[in-house]
């Protein structure tokens, strides 16, 4: 999934030193999926108070059973810079199409990385007969030296899993207690899929120089004394050397984490940049079907992408963080 928005909002986000550890809640919101008619995902990132996780600065909680031949999510192809796309998915087949020839069928229990560098444009697609899916898709934002590189897709089939008594965390990308991920990371940075056994209570080290946030897909979690349910990210803030975890019912959760991004962005619609003017060119580029930057994409003619939409005033007073939510 992408940021498909009609009207999407400038997001201008301040960096900000790490706040200590932490318990506040920020709730998802319902977010239609342009061009797709009764299709919705919950927003998890950004937030207002808080729109960077470490580097991770878009969260996207997607899910249907509805078989694909009754809600086909199909998502023409559209632009993105200055970022990663990560794809996680529990369930359902997305076919995955991009401007560097990459196609591939995105399967449950592979992590799916799109670095898209100084520009790529892509495509996701249903694959027939299989549901409509569910999952996770992320972004990663990319540090300034690292921005304009070369666009490059990467799938892992294979990661490594850290197993402690009552949980097994598979790490997507980066390190976690001394387990390390093979795809590409351009910053400090952990993503995990916690798996937590009926009746766990199992404490889990942590990078303490990282901020650290819990999404919790399905039961229910305590974390760090604070019970969590499905639905609201737990912020957790920073300088924790480890993070208590316990189920009665046993739970499936997300870990992202990461130094805090020392760089002010500029988010709008899919492309995640510094200023105005450089979201502005992305903008012009891929109106203007810029093949130097935005290269057409095998299997769908030139016509069949997606426009962008308006371009609202990005010059805005950036906002703080670590202002809201709700305490705990």
């Amino acid at each position: 999934m992408s940021d498909l928005e009609d009207r999407p909002d400038a997001a201008v986000c301040e960096a900000s030193p790490a706040p200590g550890p932490r318990a506040e809640f920020y709730p998802a919101r319902e977010v239609p999926l342009g061009g797709v008619r009764g299709v919705t995902v919950e927003r998890v990132l950004p937030q207002r108070d808080l729109p960077t996780v470490g580097a991770w600065c878009f969260l996207d909680h997607f899910g249907s059973q509805a078989p694909s031949d009754d809600l086909p999510p199909n998502i023409d192809p559209h632009p993105h810079i200055g970022l990663q796309t990560v794809t996680w998915p529990f369930d359902g087949r997305i076919r995955h199409r991009d401007s560097i020839g990459s196609d591939v069928e995105i399967e449950p229990g592979q992590l799916n990385l799109m670095t898209s560098g100084r520009g790529i444009a892509h495509s996701e697609y249903t694959v027939a007969g299989a549901p409509a899916g569910h999952g996770l898709q992320f972004w990663i934002a990319l540090p300034d030296g690292k921005r304009w590189i070369d666009p490059h897709f990467e799938q892992h089939r294979e990661l490594p899993v850290l197993e402690l008594p009552g949980l097994s965390a598979r790490v997507l990308i980066g390190a976690l207690a001394g387990v390390s991920s093979p795809a590409a990371a351009y910053s400090p940075i952990v993503g995990a899929d916690l798996l937590i056994a009926m009746g766990a209570d199992v404490t889990l080290p942590l990078t303490t120089e990282f901020e650290h946030a819990v999404l919790v897909i399905e039961g229910e979690l305590t974390v760090a004394g604070t019970k969590a349910g499905p639905g609201p990210l737990l912020y957790l803030g920073s300088d924790r050397t480890e993070l208590r975890l316990s189920s009665e019912t046993g739970a499936h959760a997300v870990l992202i984490g990461g130094e805090p991004f020392g760089e002010d962005l500029v988010m709008w619609w899919n492309f995640v940049g510094r200023s105005h003017d450089e979201i502005d060119a992305a903008r012009t580029d891929w109106e203007n079907h810029d093949t130097g930057r935005f290269d057409a994409i095998a299997g769908h003619p030139p016509q069949q992408r997606i426009p962008a939409p308006p371009l609202p005033n990005l010059r805005l007073k950036p906002r703080k963080r670590r202002t809201g939510g709700d305490h705990r």
